[in-house]
């Protein structure tokens, strides 16, 4: 959990951005505000959630959400206090992928990007398309290998892991990092360590999980706020949260049954071609052994459980967790801790990838610490900075992959693991 900020510093601090940022167009928001609400315990956060109300920053005496006018009022009307509003478009200084942000990928650019690193190390990677998004985009994944066969056939018996990214729409910072990690492996693969990496495990990237939502984020020249993916629902609203959908446990509490909420569960468990496409690429490559998702923003390593705040009831399995985070943290500077410990949340990857599958699975949530460090939309400040904090963590995964467990042997001081 973030550590206390009291509420006339975050009031200060928000005066200063009314004053400083330049305001972007607003018609694209849809009368939606940012607000800061009266919760402090675990209950209260899963409540909020559980109301339909998206959570996008903890602090000890309150959270900040983005809602629109029912919602406040559904939030009123459960007896929350409503501490700050502030409208959501002063967050949303920058259009869409401006110069200043050029080195953002929308859709075609991050296709684009991977073919040319597939074309400039043809022997070493192959792109598959896994499925299509609910708008007929396909997900692209690449894999690394240094088997030609293994290659050809998609499948290895090498120790797997997988780094996923964008889940989320507007976490556009989520599908850079592992795009970047791609990228490193490859210009860096005649490096011992990272050529031991490539020749001893079964490396797959799929940097846009949600690629509709991202899309529609940035459509029209500005930022939309937007988190779902872009399915009909019911009614006049659209989109799932991807995040909520998994199968294992769903619905289970911490996400929404309301269609228009942020964090709409969906109709079903695995009710989304995007979240079918994850879940049977992963259940069709048992070789993997560990899964990273990455998310925005909070600065986080997140663990199962999220559906409870009871721990892993394998001691072993939670000790591994535990030690793996740990170390990740003294390299990133991240919080690690238990999903659950913000607040409980149920159909999330993590927890669907070790309950169903016994993968270990981490859910990074990328930087800035919070909104004012700029939220969702850091800039293109914030993409080269935080692929550095975060190499070695993704590094230590990949050669932990054949072997989790050997994790607790190395002990949370293990020494840095690239430079």
């Amino acid at each position: 959990m973030k550590s206390s900020v009291s509420l006339r510093i975050i009031f200060t601090l928000f005066v200063f951005m009314l004053i400083a940022i330049e305001v972007a167009n607003a018609a694209t928001i849809d009368k939606t505000k940012f607000v800061s609400i009266n919760a402090m315990t675990n209950e209260s956060r899963t409540k909020l959630l559980e109301l339909g109300i998206s959570i996008e920053e903890v602090y000890s005496d309150c959270v900040w959400s983005l809602v629109n006018e029912e919602e406040i009022a559904r939030v009123k009307e459960a007896g929350y206090q409503i501490l700050t509003e502030a409208p959501s478009e002063v967050f949303l200084s920058a259009p869409q992928f401006p110069k200043k942000d050029g080195q953002y990928h929308d859709y075609a650019g991050m296709n684009l990007a991977l073919n040319a690193l597939h074309e400039k190390f043809p022997k070493q990677t192959r792109l598959i398309s896994i499925g299509k998004s609910w708008e007929g985009r396909d997900l692209i994944a690449l894999h690394i290998s240094a088997s030609p066969a293994d290659l050809e056939s998609g499948h290895s018996m090498k120790p797997g892991i997988v780094f996923m990214g964008a889940h989320h729409a507007r976490e556009h910072l989520s599908s850079e990092i592992p795009r970047m990690l791609g990228e490193f492996l490859l210009e860096h693969q005649r490096e011992q360590k990272i050529s031991t990496l490539i020749n001893t495990r079964d490396i797959w990237i799929i940097p846009m999980v949600n690629p509709d939502g991202a899309e529609f984020d940035i459509e029209g020249g500005h930022y939309h706020l937007w988190r779902k993916n872009r399915s009909q629902n019911e009614g006049s609203s659209r989109g799932v949260d991807l995040n909520r959908n998994y199968g294992y446990l769903w619905g289970t509490g911490g996400s929404s049954h309301i269609a228009s909420s942020d964090t709409y569960m969906g109709p079903t468990p695995f009710s989304e071609p995007e979240t079918q496409a994850i879940r049977d690429f992963v259940k069709d490559h048992l070789n993997l052994k560990v899964l990273l998702s990455y998310h925005t923003y909070s600065e986080l390593i997140l663990y199962p459980w999220g559906y409870t705040k009871d721990s892993i009831k394998q001691q072993r399995d939670h000790d591994a967790f535990k030690t793996m985070a740990e170390t990740m943290a003294k390299w990133n500077h991240y919080t690690p801790e238990q999903s659950s410990d913000l607040y409980i949340t149920s159909g999330d990857t993590t927890d669907w990838a070790y309950g169903e599958l016994g993968i270990f699975a981490f859910t990074f949530e990328l930087t800035p610490k919070g909104i004012f460090g700029g939220g969702f939309y850091p800039g293109v400040k914030a993409i080269d900075s935080t692929f550095n904090d975060n190499l070695n963590p993704a590094l230590y995964l990949i050669d932990l992959a054949d072997n989790p467990y050997r994790a607790i042997d190395q002990g949370a001081g293990a020494s840095i693991w690239y430079k």
